[in-house]
């Protein structure tokens, strides 16, 4: 994974190829290495030339584009250790039988285009955002009522992970309330154990409660600082309602 998916953070993946090729080289054997980069494209610059791995996966929905994925596989043309996914017809250099889906994979493409041309507009304005953000919960809530649970440098500059500790204000429970905003609680592959914490934010060694609290939000391209501000009072409202409620119980 090239960046975690609930808190930003950023992986090493150059040093881990790089380790992976000397590690390589000793054993004298191939090793194939794969990276997921569903969260880093349309965020981080992602050059498959400058980063010595064999695959790399991308979710198009994840830079705006369909909901399609696409996989890139190293001079794939040149393998002699792979064999077609489905065999068939010669659809995709023979390595996929099946009719394409050419709507889908047109769109990719065009979203892929306009990454490529507008990536540092996009990512600006995501930090701005974001960091704005992250002055607005702490103006609003105090430093004392909230744990980031990821201030690294070394995050996608749209992602705030953030506890707010009062009693009551279980992640799940403000999503529950909350009428003027999405977000979640962590990652959408686990959407179904919402009412226990995050296990990323377990072994990044944030406290039991702390991760039950917590909640992922993300900026986009075209977020304003308007539309933090609205996420900020809805979030202000839902909190002293759930305040409340955890007094009378």
């Amino acid at each position: 994974m090239w960046a975690n998916n609930e808190t930003g953070t950023i992986m090493p993946i150059k040093e881990i190829a790089r380790v992976v090729r000397r590690k390589e080289e000793e054993l004298g054997s191939r090793i194939f290495l794969h990276t997921d980069a569903a969260q880093v494209i349309g965020k981080l610059n992602v050059d498959v030339t400058d980063v010595p791995i064999d695959f790399l996966t991308m979710a198009g929905h994840k830079f705006y584009g369909p909901k399609i994925g696409a996989l890139f596989v190293k001079n794939l043309q040149e393998s002699r250790e792979f064999y077609p996914m489905i065999y068939g017809g010669g659809q995709e250099s023979g390595w996929r039988a099946g009719t394409e889906n050419v709507p889908m994979i047109v769109g990719l493409g065009r979203a892929c285009s306009l990454v490529t041309e507008n990536l540092q507009q996009f990512a600006d304005n995501m930090k701005k955002t974001r960091n704005y953000l992250e002055e607005k919960l702490q103006e609003r809530f105090g430093e004392n009522n909230l744990h980031f649970n990821c201030k690294s440098t070394h995050r996608l500059p749209n992602t705030c992970n953030v506890s707010i500790t009062m009693d009551g204000c279980k992640g799940y429970k403000i999503l529950e309330k909350a009428e003027k905003f999405c977000c979640s609680t962590g990652s959408a592959c686990h959407s179904n154990t919402c009412e226990k914490p995050s296990k990323i934010l377990l072994k990044f060694g944030i406290e039991w409660k702390c991760a039950m609290n917590a909640l992922r939000l993300s900026t986009g391209r075209n977020t304003s600082c308007e539309d933090v501000d609205v996420v900020v009072d809805e979030l202000e409202r839902v909190v002293k309602l759930l305040s409340v409620e955890h007094i009378i119980i």
